[in-house]
């Protein structure tokens, strides 16, 4: 596949932060609530999202695929040839949106070779944007990014302060000091085993891909996810974890969450979330 242009974090910064404008236009009015064939929610917020993603990328990248929830996935005889595309959620946290609790996000992930090499998530009712790059994406020449892009890097920019770095801290010693995020609007009963197996953490619902941009920020210490997810639901902010120097790995091999391997489904997984790697080997895998 040919690449004709390449794209500078700053545009893609400035497409995600235009599709938060579009959702929060209508967050800000009455809305229809539709559903999908999966009986998932589907509001004009969500559609609004869709075609500025898609539309800006289409212009910046023409070259470059695009898989959004919003749009009938490929099937897999094409997609297995896409080394490099895009993969985004206009709306994750839609049931969030609903509820009008502002933890919804703009999720863009550019994912090479079966991983996300870049991301960039934004809160738009919290006016929070994170945004990190593995070192391997400098290499592409579909991102213009700038010198310092040879190394990993991760960011954190809120309600219009200067962008800052951010890093994920070390699991604390005592489980009593755990923070471990849940899903707000998704509960599962293996998750409710695993909580009494590990009673004494400190537990946080928390809506969409928030959940890995707060660890990645240091604000949190894990996110098992043991239940279904897509794949556009978890690539941009998986992204950005990896860039803080956090991991996510499949909950049944504590392997690396990867993308497009699957002829039958864009489904994730059960997975597990966490700021390093003494979460994978230690008393919090409970496989």
């Amino acid at each position: 596949m040919s690449i004709s242009s390449s794209v500078s974090i700053e545009k893609l910064l400035d497409l995600v932060r235009d599709a938060g404008a579009q959702i929060m236009a209508i967050y800000q009015r009455p809305f229809d609530v539709q559903h999908k064939a999966d009986l998932s929610p589907l509001t004009a917020a969500d559609l609004a999202a869709h075609h500025c993603l898609v539309d800006g990328l289409r212009r910046l990248t023409p070259n470059l695929p695009i898989l959004s929830e919003e749009t009938p996935a490929a099937e897999y005889q094409q997609r297995q040839s896409w080394t490099t595309y895009w993969l985004i959620d206009p709306l994750d946290g839609t049931k969030e949106f609903i509820q009008r609790n502002g933890e919804f996000t703009v999720n863009l992930a550019l994912v090479h070779q079966q991983r996300a090499v870049l991301g960039v998530v934004y809160a738009p009712a919290l006016d929070q944007l994170y945004w990190g790059w593995l070192a391997e994406a400098s290499d592409l020449p579909v991102l213009d990014l700038p010198a310092s892009a040879q190394r990993t890097q991760a960011f954190q920019q809120r309600e219009g302060q200067e962008p800052e770095p951010i890093k994920v801290r070390a699991l604390p010693a005592q489980q009593t000091d755990w923070i471990v995020l849940t899903s707000r609007s998704h509960p599962s009963q293996a998750l409710q085993q695993w909580q009494t197996e590990h009673p004494a953490a400190q537990y946080q619902a928390l809506g969409s891909s928030l959940k890995l941009c707060r660890i990645a920020a240091a604000e949190a210490d894990l996110y098992p996810r043991l239940g279904p997810t897509s794949e556009w639901d978890t690539a941009a902010a998986q992204a950005v974890l990896e860039a803080a120097g956090g991991k996510v790995v499949r909950w049944e091999d504590r392997q690396p969450l990867r993308y497009n391997q699957r002829a039958d489904s864009l489904e994730n997984p059960w997975f597990l979330a966490g700021g390093g790697a003494e979460f994978i080997e230690g008393e919090c895998g409970g496989a």
